[in-house]
């Protein structure tokens, strides 16, 4: 930590104690804001405002100064006159307000001489007192990681990233107003399971106290639980919630994310598809006023005819392996001449998945690839017209496959023996290999009707904003890095 910084703080902190010295509340519990800060550039000159903001830029001359104060509508600025506020007033302001506090104002409109609509204050009062500096025209806050961690530092410098996350809750908005739209009720499923389900993936475990046992973190919007809900009677229900998966992180995957599931009774994938195509079209056309994207180095165009790529025919073009006429080593060996990196595997499943990774990600889309092998898809209804292969679909955006939808099992014998399938992968060491669910099975047994669902996460969205997940989460999970404490004072403090 800078000496500079250093001596910031104990600066700021001075200014702190001589405040509260002098009798004057450094944190108020409240102050009645009336207006946005926007709205000094929005008034007529004479018009009274009462406002709010972070002080972003301060510029004394002599008995006046001016500030740029900012709020979640933007910034404008303010006069801070002597003969206005009264000479003691002023040098409390000059004396002990810094870049970085909050102030509150209430005073008149005028314009500068330059032009500049500006608001003439007639009284302040401190609302909250900054002890660490603002990172100075953003020349402190370079670090990719550093923006991240302190992503409150980053939205106060970089508007832009505001409009991130203005706009990821645009989507979820839109996307709930379409399912309702649609019929479809919203419900809460269990975030803590026995065992998961509804995706191949690597759960965390974590213990329960008081009922003494292990449990897991979902990695499903609770695709099990909503399939009893259509045991139960419901026919179309969907959650928005967070998923938590522990496995590897980089531009399209995170460990802790939210996602949005549907489910449908009496349909199938195809009916799913066209309401999943017109999903995303009003979702994105909602949020974004656009169905036009430059996705990586693709250009996206979410209104033109959306086209179907089967499953199997792209991974024969792509890397001549037919998948009814191969082996783990044969995959390997094809891996291996690609020059595609893997995690080492011993099951057919995980090297068709390694072949499919790497043969969409040509695929412009938008498009579905359909009829995916029923080896990888545990859930998933068989094809009538292709056994052997599910009616299972995968929405493919920019080389990526961004939902996974189908037509739901719902065969409880069929169920039980490709759980078991998929508890002898795990026993061979396979963790992102799914769990055996008894409950759900006896479920089933009492009888589901023909159901289709879908899945589709935030991983849509980043991709919509051309952006890696990390930047489109508010917060996203980093290494912990505490201050030190000395470093910031400049002593050693008590043994």
């Amino acid at each position: 930590m800078s000496e500079n910084y250093q001596n910031e703080y104990k600066t700021r902190l001075k200014r702190l104690l001589a405040i509260k010295k002098a009798g004057a509340s450094p944190y108020p519990s409240k102050f009645d804001k009336q207006d946005l800060v926007i709205a000094i550039k929005e008034s007529a000159d004479g018009q009274p405002i009462k406002t709010a903001g972070r002080i972003l830029t301060l510029r004394l001359m002599g008995k006046l100064c001016f500030a740029h104060l900012q709020d979640f509508s933007g910034k404008a600025q303010i006069a801070i006159k002597s003969d206005e506020v009264g000479a003691e007033s002023f040098k409390f302001f000059i004396e002990h307000f810094d870049l970085g506090d909050f102030i509150g104002c209430a005073g008149e409109v005028f314009t500068t001489h330059k032009g500049e609509k500006t608001l003439l204050v007639k009284k302040f009062e401190l609302l909250a007192k900054t002890l660490l500096p603002l990172p100075e025209k953003w020349h402190g806050l370079k670090d990719e990681e550093e923006r991240l961690r302190k992503r409150y530092l980053d939205m106060i410098a970089n508007p832009e990233v505001k409009e991130i996350f203005i706009k990821k809750a645009k989507y979820y908005q839109a996307m709930r107003e379409f399912l309702q739209g649609q019929g479809f009720m919203e419900v809460e499923t269990p975030a803590l399971e026995n065992t998961t389900g509804g995706a191949d993936a690597r759960p965390f475990v974590t213990h329960h106290n008081a009922l003494d046992l292990d449990v897991y973190l979902r990695i499903s919007v609770g695709e099990l639980w909503q399939k009893r809900l259509m045991v139960g009677g419901f026919e179309k229900t969907f959650e928005i919630g967070r998923i938590f998966r522990n496995e590897g992180m980089d531009a399209e995957h995170l460990q802790d994310y939210t996602s949005m599931e549907f489910y449908w009774a009496y349909a199938d994938w195809n009916d799913s598809m066209r309401l999943t195509e017109d999903l995303v079209k009003y979702v994105a056309q909602e949020t974004f006023g656009s169905l036009k994207f430059k996705i990586k180095d693709f250009e996206i165009d979410l209104g033109k005819k959306w086209q179907r790529y089967d499953y199997r025919q792209e991974i024969l073009k792509c890397t001549k392996i037919d998948l009814e006429k191969t082996d783990v080593k044969t995959i390997k060996k094809k891996l291996q001449a690609l020059k595609v990196a893997y995690e080492d595997f011993n099951n057919l499943e995980r090297g068709i998945d390694n072949l499919w990774k790497y043969c969409r990600k040509n695929i412009a889309g938008p498009g579905f690839v359909v009829y995916l092998p029923k080896i990888i898809s545990p859930l998933a209804k068989e094809s009538k017209e292709k056994p052997g292969y599910t009616e299972r679909y995968q929405l493919i955006l920019a080389g990526s496959e961004l939902c996974n939808g189908f037509s739901e099992l719902n065969d409880p014998l069929d169920q039980e023996e490709r759980f078991r399938a998929q508890a002898e992968l795990r026993l061979a060491g396979d963790e992102e290999a799914q769990m055996e669910d008894d409950d759900f099975v006896e479920a089933l047994k009492h009888g589901m009707p023909p159901t289709t669902g879908l899945g589709i996460s935030e991983r849509l969205f980043a991709f919509l904003m051309d952006k890696p997940m990390r930047e489109c989460q508010i917060f996203p999970l980093m290494r912990p890095k505490s201050i030190n404490r000395e470093q910031l004072t400049g002593s050693k403090g008590k043994n």
